[in-house]
């Protein structure tokens, strides 16, 4: 059932089409944090803002124009990547990276609610960079598939 919800998901050219915006993967990239730093200073108005912004993010920028092939840019390639991984394309260690990333996640969140500073900001820390070591794979995952797909039309 997961696995048919994902490929429905990866088939919606309207969210693709405008999430693969830079402008869409680079304004969530503070969203983990903020939300983390809402919990923690217990403003539950900047809580709900940042999870509205969450949800509305990746149809709230308008759609990208495409780029001359190999000219994208990379969080445009990582939008565009995270959707063949949902469409069911290998994405090898990106996998690893997200089931890492979880209890990381967790840790922040429980740090950021006992009110730890130190160990939210690592936690954050540390999260943050799996999610950009995710984004990065699918970016290669993106490259890899659509240069594949080039030397299949070129033979």
């Amino acid at each position: 059932m997961i696995s048919r919800l994902k490929r429905r998901f990866a088939d919606s050219e309207f969210f693709w089409n405008r999430h693969a915006n830079p402008a869409s993967g680079w304004s969530r990239v503070l969203t983990g944090p903020l939300l983390l730093y809402a919990i923690y200073v217990r403003k539950w108005r900047l809580f709900a803002a940042v999870v509205g912004f969450v949800l509305v993010n990746p149809i709230l920028f308008p759609e990208r124009d495409p780029a001359p092939p190999g000219d994208e840019g990379w969080m445009t390639k990582g939008v565009r990547g995270e959707r063949l991984w949902l469409g069911g394309a290998d994405a090898g260690r990106a996998n690893l990276l997200n089931v890492v990333n979880v209890p990381v996640f967790f840790l922040a969140l429980r740090a950021a609610v006992r009110r730890k500073p130190r160990a939210t900001a690592l936690a954050t820390a540390v999260t943050m960079g799996l999610k950009l070591a995710f984004v990065n794979e699918m970016a290669k995952l993106y490259d890899r598939e659509t240069t594949e797909c080039d030397d299949r039309e070129a033979a």
